[in-house]
C-alpha cells in the first residue's frame, strides 16, 4: 500500500481523459495523482457533506459535458468519504457509468467510504440518492493516512474499530492494546478485509451486507441533528446500539463505552431534540416496510440485525444522553 502505483488507472487503449473530483485538504494529494496522469483535469468540491448535493452533482455534470468525458474514460476521486461518495455517484450515473477510480485520503475514506461499491448523495436524509457502482481500483497511501490531523484520525477510527466489532475481534484487540496509536499498517488492511469479504458475499446489501450499519441507525440521525462530523456520530450510534445489544443478549454495554471513550471518541451527546432524532429514524433508508432495523452485537464479532421498537429506540436515545 505504500507509495504510489506506476499506473493509477488500469491500461486501456481507448482511454483518453480522466476527470478528478478533489476538496481543498487533498489539493497536494490531488497535485501529484494530477500529475501523474499528465495533468488530468480537477474539479473541487465543498467541504464534507456539502459536497453531496443534487446542486454540486449539477456542476459536476455540466464540468464533465465540458470536457466531453466518454463512456471509456475515467472519474477519480481524491479526498475523504464525501468525495470518494461523490465521485462514486457522478461515475455511476454519467453516461449510465464510466470507470470510478478512489484514492481515500483520510482514514475513515479508507476503511469504509472508498470500499464496497456504495455511493450516494443526501436529500432529507442521509445518502438516500445513490447507486451501487464498484471502482476499479481503490488506492491507499499508508503516508498519505499518517499524515490527516487529529480529528480525521478520530473519525476514521470510529469506522475501523466498527469493522472489527462487526467481522475481527483481532482488530478490536489492536485497539485495545494500543489505544489511538493503534499501527495503521495492522488496522487498515484488517479493516478493509472485513468490508470486503461482506462485500463480497452481498454486493446489494440484500442480507449480510446490513451488520457494516452497526452504529448508523442512531448515527446517521445523530450526524444530521447534531451536526456532528460522520465519525464522531458513529461512535455515540455504537453506544446505543450497545445499549439494546446489551438488553436483548447481555453484550456489554460497558466494555464498549469504555473503549470508545478510551479512543478519544464521543459517547453523548448533548442538545440534540429526542423528536427529530426519531423523525429523522423514521425516514432512514435502513427502514423496511416501515419497520426500523438496528445492527446488535451478541458478542465482538457476532452480529444480528433486528427489527427494533419504539422502546428499544427510546432507550438506546437514553444510552446516549437524548431525550
Amino acid at each position: 500500500m505504500r507509495g504510489w502505483p506506476a499506473s493509477l488507472l488500469p491500461d486501456r487503449e481507448d482511454r483518453s481523459l480522466s476527470a478528478i473530483f478533489t476538496q481543498a485538504g487533498p489539493l497536494d494529494v490531488a497535485r501529484q495523482v494530477s500529475e501523474l496522469l499528465s495533468g488530468a483535469p480537477a474539479m473541487e468540491l465543498p467541504d464534507r457533506d456539502q459536497a453531496k448535493s443534487l446542486e454540486v452533482a449539477m456542476k459536476a455534470y455540466q464540468w464533465l459535458a465540458e470536457l466531453q468525458l466518454g463512456r471509456h474514460d475515467a472519474v477519480l476521486g481524491v479526498g475523504g468519504g464525501a468525495v470518494t461518495d461523490m465521485a462514486g455517484f457522478i461515475g455511476a450515473t454519467w453516461l449510465r457509468g464510466v470507470e470510478v477510480v478512489l484514492v481515500p485520503t483520510t482514514l475513515l475514506g479508507a476503511v469504509d467510504a472508498a470500499i464496497g461499491g456504495k455511493t450516494g448523495i443526501n436529500l432529507e436524509g442521509k445518502n438516500l440518492v445513490g447507486a451501487f457502482h464498484l471502482p476499479s481500483r481503490v488506492i491507499i497511501n499508508l503516508e498519505v493516512l499518517d499524515q490527516v490531523p487529529y480529528e480525521l484520525r478520530l473519525e476514521g477510527t470510529a469506522e475501523a474499530l466498527k469493522a472489527g466489532l462487526v467481522g475481527d475481534p483481532q482488530l478490536v484487540e489492536v485497539y485495545e492494546r494500543h489505544g489511538l496509536a493503534a499501527p495503521l499498517d495492522q488496522v487498515v488492511p484488517k479493516a478493509v478485509a472485513v468490508k470486503v469479504d461482506v462485500v463480497n458475499n452481498d454486493y446489494r446489501e440484500d442480507s449480510r451486507r446490513a451488520i457494516l450499519n452497526f452504529g448508523h441507525t442512531l448515527g446517521h440521525a445523530i450526524e444530521i441533528a447534531g451536526s456532528m462530523p460522520h465519525g464522531f456520530a458513529v461512535a455515540v450510534g455504537m453506544v446505543a446500539a450497545g445499549a439494546v445489544s446489551s438488553a436483548r443478549y447481555g453484550f456489554s454495554n460497558d466494555w464498549l463505552t469504555n473503549l470508545i471513550a478510551k479512543l478519544g471518541l464521543p459517547v453523548s451527546v448533548d442538545g440534540v431534540s429526542a423528536d427529530l432524532i426519531l423523525e429523522l429514524i423514521g425516514r432512514d433508508k435502513k427502514r423496511s416496510a416501515g419497520r426500523t432495523r438496528m445492527v446488535l452485537l451478541r458478542a465482538v464479532g457476532d452480529p444480528v440485525v433486528e427489527v427494533v421498537h419504539h422502546d428499544d429506540v427510546i432507550m438506546a436515545m437514553r444510552a446516549v444522553g437524548i431525550g
